[in-house]
């Protein structure tokens, strides 16, 4: 048996999310209420690596941890809007590169129990800096480091965000 919705409202909404909450029958075949989120963009991330194998991270503050995040630069795709585009834009954004190669390694959903977000992870190489041209909710620290060194961070646990995680770990993989 798979889940059936039996009524759902929404509960929140603006211009990046809307939460539901729905009346289901799971498929157990008992009645449960279940809130989801639906997300009007896609997530795009982006491993920038240069020709001796550095990387970009970002850190920021994260309101819904309430702690500092190291992450893979990152940002939303309108529905709309080819991934890529989105990825070239948010890189140029938040660390000042641009790359002439881009490679789409990976596609995932966030957190399958709670969101249909879709995570979209590009590869970036043939890099060239720039100027950074941050977004007014966004005050980013910009750390240029070894992928090894990042690949570390994701090892003992430094590194937590889920799409970062997940997008170094396949470049890791892609390198050997």
């Amino acid at each position: 048996m798979k889940w059936k919705k039996l009524t759902s409202r929404v509960v929140f909404d603006n211009p990046w999310m809307r939460v539901f909450e729905d009346r289901v029958i799971n498929p157990a075949g008992g009645e449960n209420r279940y809130g989801h989120v639906h997300f009007k963009n896609r997530a795009v991330a982006i491993v920038p690596l240069d020709a001796d194998r550095n990387t970009w991270l970002v850190g920021q503050d994260r309101y819904t941890l309430g702690e500092y995040s190291w992450e893979l630069p990152m940002g939303g795709a309108p529905l709309d809007e080819e991934p890529v585009a989105a990825a070239k834009r948010e890189l140029r954004e938040e660390t000042g590169l641009s790359a002439a190669r881009w490679t789409e390694i990976m596609r995932l959903h966030t957190s399958n129990s709670i969101t249909d977000e879709v995570g979209i992870v590009f590869l970036a190489e043939q890099l060239s800096a720039g100027k950074p041209d941050f977004e007014d909710t966004e005050n980013i620290t910009i750390r240029k480091l070894p992928f090894s060194a990042a690949l570390e961070e994701v090892l003992d646990g430094r590194i937590t965000d889920a799409i970062s995680v997940a997008g170094l770990l396949r470049v890791a993989r892609l390198l050997d």
